[in-house]
């Protein structure tokens, strides 16, 4: 028999020849604007933390308060002795946020995905999905008996060439979209999305982990962008981004809810999360609910950031949220750009194959509105720094 670390060592040696191992850096304190990254002081720009949330004081302090009267954790699965008044306050909370009529908390976004998609497309069924979407998604998908359709990523009317192509085939059929694109930025256009899925007698299921605090009244996400309440049967997202904590939540009927909480896998054999985590995500809810101002911070940062990429002629793709891409085409471009900008201190990694395609290489950067004008003309003058030396830019 061979020894499996031989086996794997060949999978990595594979990647590491192509250049894609991943080299993981070590964050030595809090996700701010100004970090500490592998024992260097940079300016952040790869975190998803859009509102500045995961340093909050609201939220440290309702995460200590939790600990003090319910422990460190449940020590149980929330379908057993994991649930406690804390989950069902946090559930509330989201609905409510939402305008849903319930919530189920999961473990994380992709538990929510890779969980509540095999249950609701079975054999019999017919899943449609943006060729675009998440990775979490995709498993998702794959681990259902259902069939599978892919529509080109936003166009919708390969979307309903599909849904014609499959008309009365399938007992239920779900149209599944990112909510916002974590590659390029760019949104669903879920109005025309729901339209079509309401012509053709489809549910429509959107992860909006990336449009969590960022898109909609007071940060309230896609759904409500789109004034879409009542609309969308299942409105997935995250607590790991804009809202700053962890875990992830479908939102919808109750009944949705009901049939979630007693079919998904992933609900109901992952412990539940400790009483710091759920007690900070309420905090950031309610905090949302009582003031915007940190949304309109972040949108002001992200107009003024881009609009300055541009000007220095910098192309940032298709972006149309906080995610602005810079790109660069070649991997090798991308990469060595991140690691120039690293060695001036500016913390910003490069996209490429294969998460993205061949030729569509670029630095992601995140607007946060924890940013402050300084933070940016900083990282503005060092990307333009790089990019003239690469020749990126003039």
């Amino acid at each position: 028999m061979v020894a499996l670390d031989s086996i794997l060592a060949a999978e990595v040696n594979s990647l590491r020849e192509k250049d894609l191992l991943w080299n993981i850096k070590q964050l030595q304190g809090p996700s701010v604007p100004r970090s500490k990254v592998d024992g260097k002081d940079v300016v952040m720009l790869c975190s998803n933390n859009y509102l500045g949330l995961s340093d909050h004081p609201a939220l440290k302090e309702a995460a200590i308060e939790a600990v003090k009267k319910y422990g460190a954790g449940s020590g149980s699965v929330r379908a057993i002795a994991g649930t406690m008044d804390l989950h069902i306050r946090l559930e509330e909370v989201i609905a409510k946020f939402k305008k849903t009529e319930d919530c189920i908390y999961y473990q994380s976004g992709f538990t929510a995905n890779s969980g509540a998609i095999p249950q609701l497309g079975v054999e019999g069924d017919l899943l449609i999905s943006d060729e675009l979407n998440h990775g979490s998604i995709i498993d998702g998908v794959r681990l259902t008996k259902a069939g599978r359709a892919i529509f080109k990523h936003k166009n919708m009317d390969d979307l309903k060439r599909v849904l014609e192509e499959n008309k009365g085939k399938a007992k239920k059929t779900w149209v599944i979209t990112d909510g916002v694109f974590s590659m390029d930025g760019d949104i669903a256009p879920l109005g025309e999305i729901s339209k079509l899925a309401q012509e053709y007698g489809a549910y429509v299921y959107v992860d909006d982990a990336h449009g969590d605090g960022v898109l909609g009244d007071h940060g309230r996400g896609i759904t409500d962008h789109f004034h879409l309440h009542g609309k969308i049967e299942a409105d997935m997202g995250t607590f790991s981004k804009g809202f700053g904590v962890a875990g992830g939540y479908i939102a919808g009927s109750k009944t949705l809810k009901e049939f979630l909480l007693n079919k998904s896998r992933t609900y109901l054999l992952t412990g539940s999360h400790p009483p710091a985590t759920v007690a900070a995500c309420i905090a950031a809810i309610e905090l949302l609910e009582k003031d915007d101002t940190l949304v309109k911070k972040v949108w002001e940062n992200t107009k003024y950031f881009k609009g300055e990429l541009k000007e220095k002629g910098f192309n940032t793709g298709e972006s149309e949220t906080p995610i602005t891409p810079i790109m660069l085409g070649e991997s090798a471009v991308a990469k060595k750009f991140s690691q120039e900008l690293f060695a001036e201190g500016v913390f910003a990694l490069p996209i490429v194959f294969p998460m993205v395609a061949q030729g569509k290489a670029r630095i992601r950067t995140m607007m946060t509105a924890a940013h402050t004008k300084e933070d940016l003309d900083f990282a503005l003058g060092k990307i333009e720094k790089v990019g003239q030396k690469l020749g990126v830019v003039k």
